[in-house]
């Protein structure tokens, strides 16, 4: 069962349970600080595809497996399986849900699709629409340069406001009547929100008021405050953007003085050359996956607020001089003894 509190927010009352989780890493990932925590690497940043965007299908299948592993069921046990990518059509995902042969829901939600696909997954098995289900996405730093940007052979400068688009993805699966594993206890669904920003390389900045407007619904709806939470973790915003969110914070006398964002996390941008740091779907999911999960399973935390950001831009409407929406989603993961 599910109950609506406020606005946006959701409680579930039977919450769903991450059984496994499973992530995938290129090589500037497995460079960085949580190189050692992914379940698979690729040096060459191909996983042995041919091209780049057939990377991403082998890096979700790679990611799934190894969550579906964790979770110690068959992969046919699924059933439903809901993945994202920033490809057009979603390509990535569609051609991976063809191999697994899982009943699948494609999504978009461009950086943001990890959290979109955990609250639409977790809301589903709460709402008796099966047992176990699969949240998965992905990106590619080259696919992503190819579709959104210039190709990697045009050699464009890049301002300190940029971000680097994460080699990775990242596999969750739920058991809507699970006992063990951490709990998706809330989901608060983002509106989408455009204050202007026009640069497609300070999406940082794009980003983090729809981050504010997110949390601050959170909060209101189930009468929390940051204090309430161990952790609280946004999914891309990046260095400018997390400076920004702390300072609408601060401007409310509301500081955020336990909160963290995965694009600071994934790379370390003392020593690798990621300007404002990591982006994309593959950026909050290999972060879940490969240091988030495991640390709630390890007691590190209790409960975090986990809440992947995204920019709904296309490059046809940013050269016709569109701004640039914002979504955030936020999903609640509890610790919680069986």
């Amino acid at each position: 069962m599910t109950t609506k509190l406020g606005q946006q927010t959701y409680q579930l009352d039977a919450p769903p349970r991450i059984i496994g989780y499973g992530s995938t890493g290129g090589s500037k990932e497995y460079e960085g600080p949580l190189g050692p925590y992914l379940d698979h690497t690729s040096p060459d940043d191909t996983f042995g595809a041919k091209c780049w965007e057939q990377s991403e299908t082998v890096m979700q299948t790679l990611a799934l497996t190894s969550a579906v592993e964790r979770a110690g069921i068959a992969k046919e046990a699924l059933d439903l399986m809901l993945a994202g990518d920033l490809l057009n059509q979603c390509t990535g995902s569609g051609f991976a849900a063809r191999g697994a042969g899982v009943p699948y829901l494609g999504l978009y939600g461009a950086c943001s699709t990890m959290g979109e696909s955990l609250a639409l997954a977790s809301l589903l098995l709460s709402g008796g629409c099966g047992r176990y289900a699969a949240a998965l996405t992905s990106s590619h730093f080259c696919s992503a340069e190819r579709q959104y940007r210039t190709p990697l052979e045009y050699g464009c400068q890049r301002p300190p406001t940029a971000q680097w688009t994460a080699t990775a993805s990242g596999a969750v699966v739920l058991d809507g009547k699970g006992t063990h594993g951490p709990a998706v206890t809330h989901v608060t669904i983002g509106g989408v929100v455009d204050k202007g920003i026009c640069d497609p390389a300070n999406m940082g900045a794009a980003m983090a008021p729809a981050a504010y407007d997110t949390l601050k619904t959170h909060f209101a709806d189930t009468g929390r405050t940051p204090e309430d939470y161990d952790l609280i973790l946004t999914g891309d915003l990046g260095q400018l953007g997390w400076e920004i969110l702390r300072e609408f914070f601060a401007s409310d006398g509301m500081p955020l003085c336990r909160y963290n964002d995965c694009g600071l996390i994934l790379f370390d941008r003392t020593r690798q050359d990621v300007h404002s740091g990591a982006s994309g779907c593959g950026c909050s999911a290999a972060v879940l996956t490969a240091w988030l999960l495991p640390g709630l399973n390890a007691g590190r935390w209790n409960r975090v607020l986990f809440c992947p950001t995204g920019a709904l831009l296309s490059p046809t409407l940013t050269l016709q001089g569109e701004s640039i929406p914002g979504i955030c989603h936020a999903v609640v993961l509890e610790r919680r003894g069986a």
